[in-house]
């Protein structure tokens, strides 16, 4: 079998981390990891831009996201891509595209410590890899809105341990299921989220920080009490066996001097989650 179509986009301004420019280098490395039919870098800014409206660097990120639409819009009808950031903000062209593709028959779940729902007013720090998940569902930025939006019951939250009050009444009020890492311990909780949705594919978003900093500390917002990689293994598996995989973005890996112990738990979860493709 081929492998997937992967995009590297080593983005790190929608990062609020003050080490955010380690993502230009896991990024790199993690999507060398990867197997893959056809591989493409998506060539990006180095340096930061311009805030406007409450989103820091938010020329540059607009720049980003048409590059990645182009990149997206270059792979050929009934391929599969593999997103590889970068912060969590690299998704919104990926996600739109699976929309485009699988309409409403598409679920997204979101494996993240953070619900990424933020808004620029909302927002403690203006980083817009934390808004990305609330623009997908209909409430974005100027500049940073998906082409077609996602319908907030259409999502679900995968060990999200750090909301903001904000955030928590919008996953109230817009019907967004939010699973924690308790409840993830049993994929079969997880696989009735997702079927309560009435989709038939799914989308799925992994920023690294869903794993439990003593797994794997080599984020930039790093939350205690996360996911263990056989757990996050275990949920995707029973994803995937059910419904039709739409995409994956794996986003937020800050290569470190450690890298040798982080490589290792990459390794292991790359090798789960496309031991077809190595075969």
């Amino acid at each position: 079998m081929s492998g997937p179509v992967v995009l590297e986009v080593a983005q790190w301004q929608g990062s609020g981390a003050s080490t955010a420019r380690r993502l230009r280098s896991g990024a790199a490395w993690l999507a060398e990891l990867v197997p893959a039919g056809r591989r493409r870098t998506v060539t990006l800014d180095s340096g930061g831009g311009n805030s406007r409206g409450g989103v820091r660097n938010a020329d540059v990120l607009e720049r980003h996201l048409l590059a990645v639409r182009a990149a997206l819009a270059e792979v050929p009808p009934g391929e599969w891509t593999v997103t590889i950031g970068g912060d969590c903000a690299v998704d919104l062209a990926p996600v739109e595209a699976a929309l485009s593709a699988f309409g409403d028959r598409l679920a997204l779940v979101w494996f993240d410590a953070h619900a990424d729902l933020n808004s620029p007013e909302s927002s403690p720090s203006g980083a817009f890899h934390g808004m990305v998940l609330r623009a997908l569902i209909g409430d974005g930025p100027e500049g940073l809105r998906p082409t077609r939006s996602l319908s907030a019951d259409r999502v679900v939250l995968a060990g999200a341990r750090s909301l903001d009050p904000g955030e928590q009444d919008l996953v109230e009020s817009r019907g967004i299921r939010h699973l924690g890492v308790e409840q993830l311990a049993e994929p079969g909780t997880l696989l009735a989220a997702v079927r309560a949705t009435g989709a038939e594919a799914v989308y799925l978003h992994i920023d690294l920080d869903v794993l439990d900093p003593q797994v794997f500390p080599a984020v930039g917002t790093p939350e205690p009490g996360g996911l263990g990689v056989a757990e996050l293994l275990a949920a995707v598996r029973a994803l995937t066996e059910e419904f039709t995989l739409a995409g994956l973005a794996l986003t937020e890996y800050e290569r470190t001097a450690a890298a040798g112990e982080e490589e290792a738990v990459l390794r292991r979860i790359v090798d789960g989650l496309f031991e077809e493709e190595r075969r």
